[in-house]
């Protein structure tokens, strides 16, 4: 935890102590989730579903030196079917992903880089589910790992895992077995940059 704080702080300096000629980009980003719902107990099994993200984004770059950074907010819907029933869990909460990014040109048209960053997680939608046995935490602290693509200055296109640190929600089954939920994703994304 100290490790993601350091960097955090150490991209917020970055930001802050960028050069004038740094590049500054806004754009709107979407893309899809596929949850990766796990429980530590054998009480709920769920089914992997699709789900999806989408908001505003922006983009500083730090001329010759190949390092950038992004930040979003996203409107982000994860969800998943519990096995042998009809019930379903279903998140909708705003996420705030704050990358720091490395990436290497391929000509004047193009562009490949990795990144990797703290994410910022508020629930926004029903808190309790599944007839008030679960809830969702009201926040929760996650870590993107990923890489992408740029095409011509404005498309981007990006794949990451987005792994929850700590429970994302929690049960308590028949009153007995708490019940503690990992909400990881996997993620496909797309974004325009004006």
């Amino acid at each position: 935890m100290k490790k993601f704080l350091s960097l955090t702080v150490l991209a917020a300096a970055l930001l802050i102590s960028a050069p004038a000629s740094a590049q500054v980009k806004f754009g709107i980003k979407g893309g899809v989730n596929l949850t990766n719902m796990t429980f530590n107990e054998d009480t709920y099994d769920a089914d992997n579903r699709c789900g999806f993200f989408v908001g505003p984004t922006v983009k500083l770059s730090v001329p010759v030196t190949g390092l950038s950074f992004d930040a979003s907010a996203l409107f982000d819907q994860r969800s998943a079917k519990i096995k042998g029933t009809d019930e379903k869990l279903k998140q909708n909460s705003i996420q705030i992903p704050i990358n720091v990014r490395y990436g290497v040109g391929l000509g004047s048209t193009a562009s490949v880089f990795a990144f990797a960053g703290p994410q910022f997680g508020f629930n926004i939608g029903d808190k309790e589910q599944l007839h008030d046995t679960f809830e969702w935490k009201a926040s929760n602290f996650s870590v993107n790992v990923g890489i992408g693509a740029s095409i011509i200055n404005h498309l981007q296109v990006t794949a990451n895992y987005n792994i929850a640190c700590g429970k994302t929600g929690e049960s308590v089954y028949n009153k007995v077995a708490s019940v503690r939920s990992h909400n990881n994703a996997w993620q496909i994304g797309v974004a325009y940059f004006f």
